[in-house]
């Protein structure tokens, strides 16, 4: 397999084992959510291990190997990216993310959309829909909706849009269910690295919300906020986020 097929092979064993769990009902909430993170770990660790043995691996649910530093090759996961929708019933907008790290730069990745039946992938990349009438739609956290988001959303006469997890916030932009995805207040590499692969891969602005590029695979986990957008409202956003602070 090539190294988009092995992504999204594991991002598939991983949405695989996380539905069986939730079909199963024998958890719910929190615990389901936490039963969820260590199975979709098992599964995709081992279709990697089974696929790319000699690549480093940087994952949420696994310790940091500082190794991956000085390695050619790091794949950067998050085995369940949302655990609090997963434990919800019903709710759809959890993710799986895999990515390849490699010569400096996001490449290969997948990002499954578990409850959709959806994976979206850097090659071929997806087209985004042309942007539908009304005002911008930017998604935001719905537990922690940022300022910088109301201050765009001021700016451009758009609206905000309450979802779950990172991933599929971005993939929300991706598939055209909105225009832009701003956050800031906290976050981790594995939270963003995929999906931001893929927005990058379908042509949208991926960057920092002061438009500094997104860097992975640093000694520094954190990487706490992310703009993601169509393009052409990419210097809006930012000049809205400048003159807000």
């Amino acid at each position: 397999m090539d190294d988009v097929a092995v992504a999204a092979s594991a991002a598939r064993a991983a949405a695989r084992v996380l539905l069986a769990l939730r079909a199963d009902g024998a958890l719910i909430g929190r615990a389901l959510g936490d039963a969820g993170d260590a199975a979709a770990q098992e599964a995709i660790s081992a279709a990697l291990a089974a696929e790319r043995p000699g690549d480093a691996v940087l994952s949420e649910e696994a310790a940091d190997d500082e190794r991956r530093l000085s390695a050619d090759r790091v794949w950067i996961v998050d085995p369940l990216d949302g655990t609090r929708e997963y434990g919800e019933a019903g709710r759809a907008d959890w993710a799986v993310h895999v990515a390849l790290w490699t010569g400096g730069e996001l490449g290969a990745s997948a990002v499954a959309l578990p409850a959709l039946d959806r994976v979206l992938v850097t090659d071929p990349a997806p087209a985004p829909p042309p942007r539908r009438d009304g005002p911008v739609r930017i998604a935001v956290s719905r537990t922690r909706p940022p300022a910088e988001a109301d201050a765009v959303a001021h700016a451009l006469g758009g609206e905000l849009v309450p979802m779950g997890s990172a991933g599929y916030k971005v993939l929300a932009v991706v598939r055209g269910e909105v225009d832009a995805y701003v956050h800031s207040g906290g976050m981790y590499q594995w939270d963003s690295a995929a999906p931001v692969a893929v927005a990058r891969a379908a042509g949208l602005s991926t960057t920092r919300i002061d438009g500094a590029p997104l860097v992975y695979n640093t000694a520094g986990l954190s990487l706490p906020d992310l703009v993601v957008c169509r393009p052409e409202l990419a210097e809006p956003i930012l000049a809205a986020v400048r003159a807000g602070r």
